[in-house]
């Protein structure tokens, strides 16, 4: 009998994915059905649906789940959710489709059919519904008001830009999803099903498991935060983000590879355990925050570590917004429509020289000058522009492999610096 918390949702885990000749049967259906184009969001979204990842659902959301999901945390039927989930269609192809017909999800990109979808409601989304959205799931304490939100979010935040720039009609409606694209092959032993790591963690007698999110190399800090985990729980799951990312990031493919050699040399091995997931960062920091302890219950993590800034870009967030704002969300009483994953949250981390060690804000009594900051983001741009890399910012193994890496391109980006990288 599993030890691990249960998925959300309480159902179980909720895979769409089809198999063998289920699916070979709905393929074929699906060559003839109205062909819907699919961003690489959606995609990442079908295989969460596909694979369990995103339990208890089992379609893109209704106007009313999308509504409730904004103002309350809760889909319609009670359940949290902390960001929404929807499939956008342009004006004209949602007029050729009827409530009640099948339509196939296409993926331009891989020129690939992922998933046969029953419409079940058209809803109309304006600008100003996608503000809505936008203001809703971006907007945090970074900046104070919608006016000073909107001066810069549509230059400098992706997410929004995401949101934005979505067509103008969400269809919702169950999903029967044929393929997990290319991550079962290009990320093998890597990307994993939420059934297979809770499989990991039952052979291994794991109870208490904490996820660590990860989008940039491992640095110290993230060694120190794992470190600190794997003391209070039974194991950690490295668990990274093998989607899209935002012009500047690192290729899942160069941080799996850091990961690899940090944990070889720096891990007990048997206490870690490596995976990847295929969805595109939102750089919703908080909501995001929320919705990877979600979805990290799904994977059978019971915790989630919380740090300094959560999925954040610039400085649209508090610094630790991310944590503050599990104590703030709903928490509904029916059997599993609460979220259950607990944040772990760990402040500021940094090396002291006066430690002469990885320390905290809550136990480095020293000065600012004796510590060395620790940011993804500095660490990429100081890699980028080939500006030495202070002392303790990370394991050389590691620093070798990104070095290596950056030399390699032929195009920098520019990459900027938020306040909190800076120590500002």
């Amino acid at each position: 009998m599993s030890q691990l918390i249960p998925p959300h949702g309480g159902k179980g885990l909720t895979c769409c994915l089809l198999e063998g000749a289920e699916r070979e049967a709905e393929l074929k259906k699906a060559q003839g059905l109205k062909k819907i184009e699919i961003s690489p969001r959606e995609k990442g979204d079908l295989i969460m649906m596909g694979i369990g990842g995103f339990s208890p659902l089992t379609g893109f959301m209704t106007k009313a789940d999308w509504k409730g999901v904004l103002d309350n945390f809760l889909m319609a039927d009670g359940t949290f959710w902390p960001i929404p989930v929807t499939l956008s269609a342009s004006k004209e192809d949602a007029a050729a489709i009827s409530v009640g017909q099948e339509i196939a999800l296409f993926d331009p990109e891989r020129k690939e059919i992922m998933a046969t979808m029953k419409v079940t409601e058209k809803y109309d989304m304006t600008v100003a519904d996608k503000r809505y959205e936008c203001e809703k799931t971006f907007m945090g304490e970074g900046t104070k008001t919608a006016e000073e939100f909107w001066k810069i979010a549509e230059k400098d935040h992706p997410g929004v830009q995401m949101v934005m720039g979505q067509k103008d009609v969400n269809l919702a409606g169950p999903v029967k999803v044929l393929s997990e694209a290319e991550y079962p092959t290009k990320y093998a032993g890597i990307y994993m099903r939420p059934a297979e790591s809770r499989k990991i963690f039952d052979e291994r007698g794991w109870k208490e498991v904490a996820a660590l999110q990860l989008r940039n190399p491992m640095h110290r800090s993230h060694e120190y935060l794992c470190k600190i985990a794997v003391e209070v729980c039974d194991g950690v799951f490295i668990h990274s983000l093998v989607g899209n990312l935002k012009p500047g990031d690192i290729p899942a493919e160069v941080r799996v590879k850091c990961i690899d050699t940090l944990v070889k040399h720096y891990f007990v091995p048997q206490n870690v355990l490596q995976g990847g997931y295929p969805l595109d960062m939102r750089y919703a920091g908080p909501r995001e925050a929320l919705l990877h302890a979600t979805f990290r219950q799904n994977y059978g993590c019971s915790r989630m570590i919380i740090g300094r800034d959560h999925a954040g870009v610039g400085d649209f967030y508090g610094m630790f917004e991310a944590q503050t704002i599990f104590d703030k969300i709903p928490k509904p009483t029916a059997p599993g429509k609460a979220l259950l994953c607990t944040p772990l949250k760990i402040d500021w981390t940094f090396y002291c020289h006066k430690c002469d060690g990885m320390a905290s804000l809550r136990t480095c009594p020293h000065d600012k000058k004796d510590r060395v900051l620790l940011s993804g983001t500095a660490l990429r741009k100081g890699l980028s522009e080939g500006t030495p890399i202070p002392d303790h910012f990370g394991r050389e193994e590691v620093l070798e492999i990104l070095r290596e890496y950056y030399a390699s391109l032929t195009e920098k980006v520019e990459i900027k610096l938020h306040t909190a990288a800076t120590g500002g």
